[in-house]
């Protein structure tokens, strides 16, 4: 597997691997387009290319079949990083690729110099908040928003200090 940064012209490849991956989860919370249009089970072309014209950068991990799962890093301004879409195929999940993302997204934060990455997960959704755990991050507050038929819950981890062999993640976005 290779994990390489994408580009716009991947915005609808990333768009359908986003779908496809959080499909389930969608079913699974009772989720559609009337209760939750933002849910990614329904992203398109467009919100990937808004989220790069915002300054997220999208990274595809891909074998020699294609793409099988994606991430976004979200620089936020004093030393936060937001990770955002991680999506892996369902035929490839439960095989660390999730986790090589993570990783993937902690180095390239470490490289920006910063010192917290988070993310805003389901909160009814025990499942992906115990993976996250697993991965080192922490959850910091639960929110209930009048717009979402579920909660969200905020985790973070803290980053590494930068080190020498993280220097090809501070262009890995630009």
């Amino acid at each position: 597997m290779t994990i390489r940064a994408a580009s716009p012209q991947d915005a609808s490849t990333l768009a359908r691997l986003i779908s496809s991956a959080n499909r389930d989860v969608a079913t699974q919370f009772g989720l559609n387009v009337e209760n939750c249009p933002k849910h990614p089970s329904f992203c398109s072309a467009d919100w990937v290319l808004a989220d790069m014209a915002r300054g997220a950068c999208y990274f595809l991990a891909e074998e020699s079949n294609g793409p099988i799962a994606c991430v976004a890093f979200e620089p936020a301004g004093a030393g936060l990083a937001y990770l955002n879409r991680l999506s892996v195929l369902p035929t490839q999940q439960r095989q660390g690729v999730g986790a090589q993302l993570v990783q993937h997204v902690l180095q390239v934060a470490s490289a920006a110099t910063c010192q917290r990455v988070s993310i805003g997960v389901m909160g009814e959704h025990q499942a992906l908040q115990r993976w996250y755990s697993r991965l080192g991050f922490v959850a910091t507050e639960t929110k209930h928003f009048a717009h979402l038929p579920f909660s969200v819950t905020y985790m973070h981890c803290l980053v590494p200090p930068p080190s020498v062999t993280l220097r090809n993640a501070r262009r890995a976005c630009h």
